[in-house]
């Protein structure tokens, strides 16, 4: 740890802490991160980098020049937060009612800031592109970021996220697919209302919905080569309003997550199948709305191994965790993957007595020792980066 608190010394780490207790304070949703992308202006403009604001609506580019014609690598962190009432008990928890940090998304704009910081301190022999993106966790704001020239000029893009199941001082890196496709459905089914004692009358919404969620799960457990991973989940089910009265209507919500194209499109044309079989079984109208969502996240072979050095040599082999699996879970840093090379990575961040605490929950929180650690990778990692593109 000497060689990060070297790199990112203590005053660096305060500021850091500070910003992402401030952010963490006054959370906004997707494309609404006008307070928090006001902040970021406001330290980009302390350090002397020039930036850009209103990129996609409330995203934030800003740009460490130091040579035009040398290479350029962009470090991308997402700002919005979730709509999630706190539950943490934290001096600086969240002021915005129903809106929440669960997933630490301040952690990763104080971090790229923290990266800015010591970058800007002692440039390196190329340029660096720092994104503040918005949006990452509802409509997707990379898309947008991209088509309005955040990548212009970018030869590669890493980022990265705040992981509570890896301890403190951990960098997790995987080759290749890291994350999924995070499709989603919709179904709707239209039966017969009528009275709770003649269901002989009726077409039961409620049981035709609860026999989708049972065979939706046999998709996966029964029709999927089991080599290849694959979850269905239905989060929302809604019918009927009165106890005493057989439901007409029903809606179920859900996603799909998938690595592979070919699974991917093998379980959507099951999902239509099965949903079309009770549609006849029950004499009943079912109404099948799927949509993609983003797709998987697949770090590029060369940006994989300058990213494993560079962990490597600021937190020791040990400390380099090679993630072994992809994850189930979703990123639109995708989006610039599809663009440009790069890779995105895990920082350790288990806090004690939240080890069990997952993102997305109302108690979530992580050790801010991570923010200092984070500063220090992104930035060395930028510097190797930038000395190997120089080579070629």
């Amino acid at each position: 740890m000497s060689q990060v608190k070297k790199i990112v010394n203590d005053e660096i780490f305060e500021w850091i802490k500070d910003i992402r207790r401030a952010i963490h304070q006054w959370p906004e949703l997707g494309f609404k991160e006008e307070k928090t992308a006001a902040l970021i202006s406001r330290a980009l403009k302390k350090l002397g980098i020039k930036y850009q604001t209103q990129i996609a609506q409330t995203g934030v580019v800003g740009r460490l020049i130091t040579n035009e014609n040398a290479p350029t690598i962009a470090l991308r962190a997402d700002m919005d937060a979730l709509p999630i009432t706190e539950d943490t008990g934290l001096p600086f928890a969240s002021q915005n009612p129903g809106i929440m940090h669960a997933c630490g998304h301040d952690g990763h704009v104080a971090i790229i800031l923290g990266a800015a910081a010591v970058l800007n301190e002692k440039p390196p022999e190329g340029n660096v592109v720092f994104i503040f993106q918005p949006a990452e966790e509802s409509e997707g704001g990379a898309k947008p970021m991209i088509e309005q020239g955040a990548l212009k000029g970018v030869n590669v893009i890493f980022g990265g996220h705040i992981e509570g199941h890896y301890q403190v001082g951990e960098i997790g890196i995987k080759t290749g697919v890291h994350t999924s496709y995070t499709d989603y459905f919709e179904i709707r089914i239209t039966g017969k209302g009528g009275h709770a004692a003649r269901p002989h009358e009726a077409v039961d919404a409620v049981i035709i919905a609860s026999q989708l969620v049972v065979n939706l799960q046999t998709i996966i457990s029964r029709e999927i080569d089991p080599v290849f991973p694959a979850v269905i989940t239905v989060g929302y089910l809604r019918s009927g309003s009165v106890y005493n009265a057989i439901a007409d209507k029903a809606v179920l919500k859900g996603t799909v997550r998938t690595t592979d194209e070919m699974i991917r499109t093998q379980i959507s044309d099951k999902i239509r199948r099965t949903a079309s079989s009770l549609a006849i079984l029950y004499n009943a109208e079912i109404k099948v709305i799927l949509k993609p969502g983003y797709p998987p996240v697949i770090n590029e072979e060369t940006a994989v191994k300058l990213a494993i050095r560079a962990a490597e040599e600021l937190v020791g082999k040990e400390k380099t965790i090679s993630i072994p699996f992809p994850s189930l879970g979703g990123e639109d840093f995708a989006y610039y993957l599809q663009e440009i090379p790069g890779c995105f990575v895990r920082f350790g961040a288990a806090k004690d007595g939240h080890e069990m605490m997952s993102s997305h929950s109302p108690k979530f929180d992580f050790d801010e020792e991570v923010l200092r650690i984070g500063a220090a990778y992104m930035s060395e990692l930028t510097r190797h980066t930038i000395k190997k593109l120089r080579k070629y």
